[in-house]
């Protein structure tokens, strides 16, 4: 249920309208959650509307989105790193307790997809089918926990971009004009001149872009650049990190202009509703996948019906060269239409190789599916989220993948719950002595571990990913020398007073191994449930586990842990592997060589 009032200036006494004040009445009672809405119709008067939801759980949504990905070729590293820093994102407000909608989905429309097909001697419906699933693929071996996910070829999103087009032009905000200009296919563009390189080549691509002249439909930007700019100065935050926020506003400050929102020469895209001989341009098709994938399987899907289920967004999580249709097109789009705008757009850098952009166009991507097979997805999630500082540009290394991933997750974490289990099991049969919370009174590493654990939430609450994985080994190194510190095995073979100091050390460390499994799972989910195994945790404690339970006392004397075996294999790099290789030809021809002179002695 939802009840909207609009009103202007010019009529603003009509809200003393006494059957208003009944509606009032009426509604007054239940739990509203307001909403900001924009106006309509800015060059003619100031517009407000007020909008009030039901919301029976008193609290919002977490509505997260990654780029809808566009399918002209299969997914690459750069696109599987969004949907990785998007998952963890997700994961740790499902901790917090939150109702978490995690949307994602595959971008299917426009001239690209159609001549990507064509190479293939495909038709575009069935490149889409291909990719779209090679994305799904990629995700479920990601460990990706999304709940949408959200194809612009969906009959349900076609009906909800025809509806919002219908609205915008009813607004007075789309009309027919010719225009001409630079494109860049790719991009799927028009460029402005003084932003394109040498012989017009993209910044991006590094394509030149060709000349074009259409007859298409267009939006009204430009009468929306003071709304824009007012929205932004009263909400800084709208655009993070703050220095995409000055690109944005630089590019508004600049002057906008009104851009071509229909394309007369693709066919593979959805209709414009009051003219078929045009389809509508792909970016304004593809932005509304972020509204469409909240509505349900109906028979009759609807914009409304698809509003209330959970927008605005909280969070539009995009890569920076997608950042000007996020944060300038998409919010003049939606208060075009009279929709509240997402609560923030995170413009994060990129991957490159080489020092460059990965990207399919530029032809030197990272392929995803190669590195989890030789890594798995436990280093992969945590090398990309540990080593780029979020909103950063980072580059990749496989020899600092395999240095970083050892270092964390094989020796700092794995090594550590290893061998105190064997410990535990050696000296007192796998069974823990007393309750973690009594084996730690006044003890330095569990206050050291509590302070580390309300630092790596704050910076999970940040989006500094990088920084919260930093925290969370900084609570591992604390166990590891604290370990080697009071060196229990020394301990046991003492007997009497400081075997019992010894078990309870053991306790103490499980204890903190425990808290980082919680506090890493947002980042490393299959390996956080592998060391919550190995303390004697079935599957359905684990997925019950919440933020909460990073609270020091979670392990109980009398618990019986798991027998202990590695929960992270090291990874040999090449050079380690030939060195072994070498090494044991050399031994075998060492040998081969003593038993011809031992023959040869014989023999005389």
């Amino acid at each position: 249920m939802a009840i909207r009032i609009n009103s202007s200036i010019q009529n603003t006494l009509s809200l003393l309208n006494p059957s208003l004040f009944s509606l009032h009445s009426r509604i007054s009672h239940l739990n509203l959650k307001p909403q900001l809405r924009f106006p309509q119709n800015p060059s003619r008067g100031v517009t407000f509307f007020c909008t009030c939801a039901i919301n029976n759980n008193n609290e919002d949504p977490f509505v997260l989105t990654t780029p809808l990905y566009y399918v002209n070729a299969p997914p690459h590293m750069g696109s599987a790193y969004t949907t990785i820093a998007a998952d963890a994102i997700a994961r740790f407000q499902r901790l917090l307790g939150k109702k978490v909608i995690f949307i994602t989905g595959t971008d299917e429309h426009g001239e690209k997809i159609a001549t990507a097909a064509m190479a293939q001697g495909s038709t575009p419906h069935d490149h889409c089918n291909l990719i779209s699933q090679a994305y799904r693929t990629l995700w479920k071996d990601l460990d990706i926990s999304y709940d949408k996910f959200i194809r612009t070829t969906d009959s349900k999103h076609e009906a909800i971009v025809k509806e919002f087009y219908s609205r915008v032009l009813a607004n007075g905000d789309i009309y027919r004009a010719d225009y001409e200009g630079l494109y860049c296919v790719n991009c799927e563009e028009y460029k402005d001149e003084k932003e394109l390189l040498d012989n017009n080549n993209c910044p991006i691509h590094l394509k030149p872009c060709v000349s074009r002249k259409e007859d298409n439909y267009f939006f009204a930007l430009s009468k929306y650049q003071k709304s824009l700019e007012e929205t932004l100065n009263k909400n800084p935050n709208f655009v993070q990190p703050s220095y995409r926020l000055n690109e944005v506003q630089s590019w508004i400050k600049s002057g906008l202009r009104d851009f071509s929102i229909s394309r007369a020469s693709v066919d593979w895209g959805i209709p414009i509703p009051n003219d078929k001989t045009q389809t509508i341009y792909v970016w304004f098709d593809a932005l509304l996948g972020y509204i469409s994938a909240l509505s349900d399987d109906q028979e009759k899907p609807g914009l409304q019906g698809a509003l209330s289920s959970g927008w605005p967004a909280s969070l539009h999580l995009i890569g920076k060269d997608i950042l000007r249709f996020h944060a300038v097109y998409w919010p003049a789009m939606l208060m075009s239409a009279g929709l509240s705008l997402p609560n923030m757009v995170y413009g994060h850098g990129f991957l490159t190789k080489d020092g460059m952009k990965m990207g399919k166009s530029l032809g030197n991507t990272l392929e995803p599916n190669d590195l989890v097979q030789k890594f798995g997805t436990d280093a992969v999630r945590y090398f990309f989220l540990r080593e780029v500082e979020f909103g950063n540009d980072g580059d990749y290394s496989e020899e600092r993948f395999i240095n970083i991933v050892n270092a964390h997750l094989a020796n700092t974490i794995g090594n550590l719950l290893n061998r105190t289990l064997g410990l535990l099991k050696k000296n007192c049969e796998s069974t823990l002595v007393v309750d973690s919370s009594a084996a730690a009174e006044g003890n330095e590493l569990k206050d050291n571990v509590e302070r580390l654990v309300d630092k790596a939430r704050i910076h999970y609450e940040n989006l500094s990913l990088s920084s919260a994985c930093e925290t969370v080994m900084e609570i591992g190194n604390a166990g590891n020398l604290y370990m080697d510190e009071h060196a229990p095995w020394s301990l046991f073979k003492q007997g009497g007073t400081a075997s019992e100091a010894a078990a309870k050390d053991l306790v103490i460390i499980l204890e903190t191994v425990r808290i980082i499994a919680i506090a890493l799972f947002p980042v490393t989910p299959s390996l956080s449930w592998r060391m919550y195994e190995q303390l004697g945790y079935s599957r359905d404690q684990f997925d019950a586990t919440t933020w909460r339970d990073t609270k020091w006392g979670g392990l109980k004397g009398g618990q019986v842990m798991a027998q202990p075996k590695p929960i992270f294999a090291k990874i040999e790099n090449q050079t380690e592997v030939e060195d072994k290789v070498s090494a044991v030809g050399k031994n075998v021809k060492g040998k081969g060589k003593k038993i011809k002179q031992a023959q040869e002695v014989v023999g005389a």
